[in-house]
């Protein structure tokens, strides 16, 4: 399937404005500068999210005696419940670098009140400040306090999901692995939305797609030297789950690829080992989508299919019984 007409379009207008030098590239940008420049974007880019019954912003304690920020979204048919409720821990994108509570508000939402589910969107520390694995472990240690401490805020753990978009969902699915082996609660599903899973970038998709669609070469490679502290780190399975020798016995997946983004052969590479490993997987592949679309609701309808989609798997691992 051909590109999609109004991402062409979108696409076409982003090229034209760095030509114009109305825009800089990513690349070019300070980290500090391109997390403004994300978030502001995604006012224009995605559409509100729907109401919930309450917010709550949450901090939690990493090991290092550090605190990382959290919001915890409540639907509004939990709105006089008090008895602990399915929840998903959510890790969004960005390279590490950008992104945060704010550019992924609106997606968490929709998820809470599609589902229905808690969603906890954790915004953990982000590079080149806090280089690898700061953010792997900040992961563990959110999945670690929905664990210990949710009950307090009616979170039912043995109904835990993970999910993340691009390295959210690399963090999500590190998760699992981590939870295998150092005996935690595994989670009842992993959602990985277009995720990073390679230690190399050089896929045909990325050679196909490396320049003009949203997530280019130059920028993705800025935010891994950004995030990574040595060349070792490139082939740590916290940050390249495909490394990874053993993918037995984790949490059913659903990956959710888009078929023009520099990730797509990366995620079916990662989807196919995990069947082989005899982990429940499941993939869906969007036609004429690129990186990033679940968060373009202001571009395409499919911003909110696929946001639809994982609410129904949700709701279906959740409420099974």
């Amino acid at each position: 399937m051909p590109l999609d007409e109004d991402l062409a379009a979108f696409l076409e207008l982003v090229q034209k404005s760095v030509i114009c030098g109305e825009t800089t590239p990513m690349h070019l940008l300070t980290p500090e500068k391109a997390r403004l420049d994300y978030d502001l974007s995604t006012q224009i880019l995605d559409v509100s999210g729907p109401a919930v019954a309450s917010v709550t912003e949450i901090s939690i304690l990493c090991r290092d005696g550090g605190l990382i920020n959290a919001r915890l979204y409540k639907p509004i048919e939990f709105a006089q419940v008090t008895v602990p409720r399915p929840v998903l821990l959510y890790f969004h994108g960005g390279g590490y670098c950008i992104g945060g509570l704010e550019s992924h508000d609106s997606l968490c939402r929709s998820l809470a009140a599609l589902t229905p589910c808690y969603v906890l969107n954790v915004a953990y520390r982000l590079a080149p400040e806090y280089r690898f694995p700061t953010a792997v472990q900040d992961a563990q240690d959110a999945y670690r306090w929905v664990v210990s401490t949710g009950a307090e805020y009616s979170l039912d753990p043995s109904r835990l999901a993970v999910g993340g978009d691009s390295v959210g969902g690399t963090l999500a699915t590190g998760l699992t692995i981590t939870a295998r082996e150092e005996m935690w609660p595994q989670p009842v599903c992993q959602i990985l939305l277009y995720p990073c899973t390679s230690a190399w970038q050089d896929t045909e998709s990325h050679r196909r797609f490396a320049q003009g669609y949203l997530l280019e070469e130059k920028t993705l490679q800025w935010m891994f030297m950004n995030y990574l502290r040595d060349k070792p780190d490139r082939t740590d399975w916290r940050f390249a789950p495909l490394q990874t020798d053993n993918l037995c016995n984790l949490a059913p997946a659903f990956l959710l690829l888009a078929e023009f983004d520099p990730l797509l052969d990366e995620g079916i590479e990662y989807a196919d080992k995990m069947k082989a490993a005899g982990v429940s997987t499941r993939v869906k592949i969007y036609p004429g989508m690129i990186h990033d679309f679940a968060r373009l609701g202001n571009i395409v309808n499919e911003a909110h299919q696929v946001r639809k989609d994982i609410a129904d798997v949700l709701a279906s691992t959740f409420y099974s019984n």
